[in-house]
């Protein structure tokens, strides 16, 4: 009978893998180009005030969404980015604008999400804002996440997130979707490919 159930759950998640593959592959459902002005652009709150995506135009921008607090992808997401950047020469450099967006309003203050970003490169700002707009936002890119309740911790929740780092080019399109663990030769020469 356990073999049996086995079979029966490893077909259901080989259908389900499946199922999942074909939708986030089909170009449908899972775009690799988006337009500044029908999906991209945004406006968000840095430690300066509000910031939209609009003032970088003439930069290859690489945005991120997650979190400050999370405690394993985000960090890991943050210095693939920072060794990427860092793979840059000073001239490409001065054309690059990373910007990390903080799902977690609640905890990230625009002060709080900035010291962060800029403790992993001086060229990654960090924004956050009201929920009904970071959801808009990452309704646009294609970005998923959800607070969970964690009981019997300090941190009181957590959120879910999907990990994609995305290189958008000097018009704000964008143009790559890159996981968050590329190593950092690859990310320098998808963000060359657009200076």
């Amino acid at each position: 009978m356990k073999q049996i159930l086995g079979v029966v759950l490893a077909t259901m998640l080989g259908l389900g893998g499946a199922w999942y593959a074909t939708r986030w592959f089909s170009d449908d459902s899972h775009p690799t180009s988006m337009t500044l002005a029908e999906n991209g652009d945004f406006t968000l709150q840095s430690v300066n005030g509000s910031i939209s995506l609009d003032n970088f135009r003439d930069k290859v921008v690489i945005v991120y969404f997650g979190y400050t607090a999370c405690p394993d992808i985000c960090p890991t997401s943050m210095a693939t980015l920072k060794h990427g950047l860092k793979q840059l020469t000073g001239a490409e450099l001065a054309q690059v604008q990373g910007i990390f967006i903080s799902v977690d309003p609640e905890r990230d203050t625009p002060e709080h999400v900035q010291k962060y970003a800029q403790y992993f490169h001086p060229n990654i700002m960090g924004v956050t804002g009201k929920p009904e707009v970071l959801a808009e936002v990452a309704k646009r890119y294609n970005v998923t996440y959800r607070k969970v309740e964690i009981s019997n911790s300090a941190m009181g929740y957590t959120i879910d997130h999907s990990a994609l780092l995305y290189i958008l080019d000097k018009k704000g399109n964008v143009r790559e979707q890159v996981q968050h663990v590329v190593p950092a030769t690859e990310l320098a020469n998808s963000i060359r490919r657009l200076l």
